[in-house]
């Protein structure tokens, strides 16, 4: 195909800190191409209802530093469907828009795979933003620096309390299907167990293993669990062990969205950037149907049917490194 003149950019899914990075990437980029860009508002709902504006390199000012997304963000059950799909398409025609750059995690991958297979005149490049970092094919993904260290420091200041009142903490963090999240800040925080959706039957040993922490004498035990544990979350394993352990104030705290949001991190604002850059380097090299990645400190492309099909797991030596640091 013929130089692309203009393009399109939205953000889908969940949102996720440096998502702005990576729109302002994305803008200035194909300005500096001669490109113009439209802004597709709510994602790919806003693409079958026709919600477009016009960015120019100011429209991106002042939002390096913003958690969130301006251009907004949804999910689309229409979009799911091929009626759907086809309205979308006709929008994007009469936009004058020939080819999208898409920010959001595997569901929004997955609906930008159907489209260019039904629509291949339209080319997409995909950019992996999500806090779970779940995404394969990338070693991160945009938001999981930010939102980690941002379960951190709420982590060290549970930690205190616990500490001051012999307390035993279950503390879910976000992750329905993936412990990236858990894994990472349980040893960042030091946590006595680690509770994933990756590892099954782990609420088996925690009393013994518990008994065994009251016997050295421990002032406090913090238990994180990813939301998505087959055992029912935080909430749930509290409820099964505090009558075997009277000795300790069971207490749940549920960080919730606080970890979705926030100044996104150097880490994210530069590998969003980057993302972002790329993503419109790779569509004026003719690719389309493809993801930007970071491999190996490397930047890369990988194309949407091994991104859909492919899983991305949890490391087994961390949980087991985990394990015994917390001895």
């Amino acid at each position: 195909m013929g130089k692309i003149k203009r393009i399109g950019v939205l953000t889908s899914g969940g949102d996720a800190p440096g998502m702005n990075a990576a729109i302002r990437a994305v803008v200035r980029t194909a300005i500096y191409h001669k490109m113009q860009v439209v802004g597709i508002r709510h994602g790919y709902h806003g693409m079958i209802h026709g919600h477009f504006k016009e960015l120019r390199s100011y429209s991106v000012s002042d939002i390096l530093q913003r958690g969130g997304t301006i251009l907004k963000t949804a999910r689309s059950a229409e979009f799911r469907t091929p009626e759907g799909r086809k309205m979308a398409y006709e929008n994007l025609k009469k936009e004058g828009i020939e080819a999208v750059v898409v920010i959001g995690g595997d569901g929004s991958l997955t609906g930008a795979r159907v489209f260019c297979d039904e629509y291949y005149d339209i080319p997409f490049v995909g950019i992996p933003g999500t806090i779970d970092n779940d995404i394969y094919g990338t070693d991160y993904t945009i938001g999981y620096d930010t939102a980690l260290n941002t379960v951190v420091e709420a982590v060290d200041k549970i930690r205190d309390t616990a500490s001051s009142h012999n307390r035993l903490f279950f503390i879910e963090v976000m992750g329905r299907d993936a412990g990236f999240i858990a894994v990472h800040s349980g040893i960042a925080c030091g946590s006595e167990a680690i509770f994933v959706p990756e590892v099954k039957n782990q609420a088996s040993g925690l009393k013994d293993y518990l008994e065994k922490g009251f016997k050295r004498k421990k002032s406090s035990n913090l238990i994180i669990v990813a939301e998505g544990d087959e055992e029912g979350g935080a909430m749930a394993i509290a409820e099964k062990v505090k009558d075997d352990f009277k000795e300790y104030d069971v207490r749940v705290s549920i960080l919730g969205h606080i970890q979705r949001g926030g100044t996104p991190s150097a880490f994210d604002r530069v590998t969003a950037s980057k993302f972002g850059f790329y993503a419109v380097e790779a569509l004026l090299d003719d690719q389309k149907s493809v993801m930007v990645g970071l491999k190996d400190s490397e930047i890369v492309n990988v194309p949407f049917s091994k991104v859909i099909k492919m899983h991305k797991n949890v490391d087994s030596s961390s949980l087991e490194m985990a394990e015994i640091l917390s001895v």
